[in-house]
């Protein structure tokens, strides 16, 4: 089922090529500072870093924090964004001296245990960075996943470990794969499947359990 939805997507919105950014350190500042903000928000804030030519693991980590709080300013709650942002780059710079490539050494498991012992670093968070920057096989689960696997239906539960385990057992361990897949439930969820869904042009139409009341249309 799985291989089908995947698809069915690819074949309507194209590759994502998810996640951009020019390094895998900017991943794992993307992944911090897009929680509950838009990512057209993130790259306002990821712009002014580069331009400050501070997108690198020493030089924000020795940044001033209220240097920092206004770079990120445009991602929003950039208070708790630079608490979060700091509480990784010390866990980063103290364990692996700044460098990926031994961060990135650790068994996945235990890159993710360690990761999420992280204050602000929840499993979403987590396996974004593990995926996109670690290129290790971990599915992310969004939002727009749980949407999808309520509505299609794929898998009962909402807890964010068992569908993200559903995922994994049931697709080929290929990174890319997770990669394009999330990217395309994300632009599932943007465009149609939203809260007031667009059930009429979705690709996913058939199959989908969704059922379409007069309140439930989008407005348009």
């Amino acid at each position: 089922m799985l291989l089908k939805i995947y698809d069915k997507l690819l074949n309507h919105f194209g590759n994502q090529n998810w996640w951009p950014a020019d390094t895998k350190f900017e991943v794992i500042v993307g992944a911090i500072l897009t929680q509950q903000t838009s990512w057209k928000n993130v790259e306002k804030s990821i712009k002014n870093l580069k331009n400050e030519n501070v997108l690198e693991p020493k030089k924000l980590f020795n940044l001033p924090v209220k240097t920092l709080e206004i770079l990120i300013r445009p991602s929003g709650f950039f208070k708790v964004k630079s608490k979060r942002l700091r509480s990784f780059l010390e866990f980063f710079v103290e364990n692996y001296d700044g460098n990926l490539d031994k961060m990135f050494e650790l068994s996945l498991n235990d890159l993710r245990n360690n990761l999420l012992s992280v204050h602000g670093i929840g499993p979403e968070t987590c396996d974004s960075i593990i995926l996109y920057s670690g290129d290790k096989p971990v599915f992310v689960v969004d939002a727009y996943t749980l949407r999808l696997c309520e509505r299609y239906p794929i898998i009962k539960t909402k807890k964010y470990e068992e569908v993200r385990e559903f995922f994994e057992k049931n697709l080929p361990k290929d990174v890319n794969l997770f990669k394009e897949f999330h990217a395309l439930i994300v632009e599932l969820g943007k465009n149609y499947c939203k809260i007031k869904p667009i059930c009429e042009k979705c690709p996913l139409n058939e199959g989908c359990k969704h059922e379409i009341s007069n309140n439930d249309m989008p407005n348009r």
